[in-house]
């Protein structure tokens, strides 16, 4: 019985050794474990982000535009007077004074005074040489041979002035166009009447008295009949050239 009671004390005291070893055992390894789980979390490395960080956006930086200058006024429709512009001269046109469709001819010179007779067929037609305005009108044939006075000579007849200023006066006329009256504006080749016998042409050959002069009145039948030998002049306008009268 003794025995048993010191066989059971001895187990009881070996399990108390025992339980107080591994109590022991337990609280020395246990710090060890902290630290090593203390150690392992502080060396470890974080795992990286499969999420990508997103940076932070650029704040652009806005330069303020500059504030735009006033437009400038829009300049006045009113200017000032500039100098007149030159009047550009306009080309005097000059045509042979007759038209017709048979044989003209005339010579360079008239028998006692500064003209020429163009010798034509009768209905002929006498035009204006150039532009300008009707100055005398004779429509009426009032020749007498036994007067033979000289400002009846020409019959039926026609004078313009031209723009060039020099007065052109065909005469011997058969027919005077209508419309063509004193102070009447024709130009370059318009109508002025027909050729014929009016006046002293009765007892010659057909043909236009054709007198180149200044201005004058239909009573100065002596400068009217010409003053400038046309015959230089007729050649020219005869072959389309613009020559105008130089008068003395």
């Amino acid at each position: 019985m003794i025995l048993r009671l010191l066989q059971w004390l001895a187990l009881a005291l070996l399990a108390a050794s025992l339980n107080a070893c591994a109590a022991t055992v337990q609280e020395r390894q246990a710090p060890t474990a902290t630290l090593l789980a203390i150690t392992t979390t502080a060396t470890r490395s974080p795992a990286p982000s499969t999420t990508p960080t997103a940076s932070p956006a650029a704040t652009a930086t806005t330069t303020p535009s500059p504030t735009p200058a006033p437009p400038s006024p829009a300049p006045s429709a009113t200017l000032a007077p500039g100098p007149a512009p030159s009047a550009t001269a306009v080309e005097q046109v000059y045509v042979f004074p007759v038209r017709s469709q048979g044989k003209l001819s005339y010579g360079k010179y008239h028998h006692d005074y500064p003209a020429a007779d163009i010798f034509c067929p009768i209905g002929s037609e006498f035009v204006a040489v150039t532009a300008g305005v009707v100055d005398f009108v004779s429509r009426e044939d009032t020749w007498s041979p036994r007067v033979n006075d000289g400002a009846t000579r020409g019959g039926l007849s026609v004078a313009i002035v031209g723009d060039d200023g020099v007065r052109y006066y065909g005469s011997h006329l058969s027919q005077v166009a209508d419309g063509i009256e004193p102070g009447v504006r024709v130009v370059a080749g318009q109508l002025l009447g027909l050729t014929g016998k009016s006046g002293d042409a009765a007892t010659t050959a057909a043909h236009l008295h054709f007198g180149i002069s200044h201005p004058t009145t239909p009573a100065d039948w002596a400068v009217r009949r010409g003053e400038l030998a046309p015959y230089q002049y007729l050649r020219a306008w005869q072959k389309g050239e613009n020559i105008a009268p130089k008068l003395p």
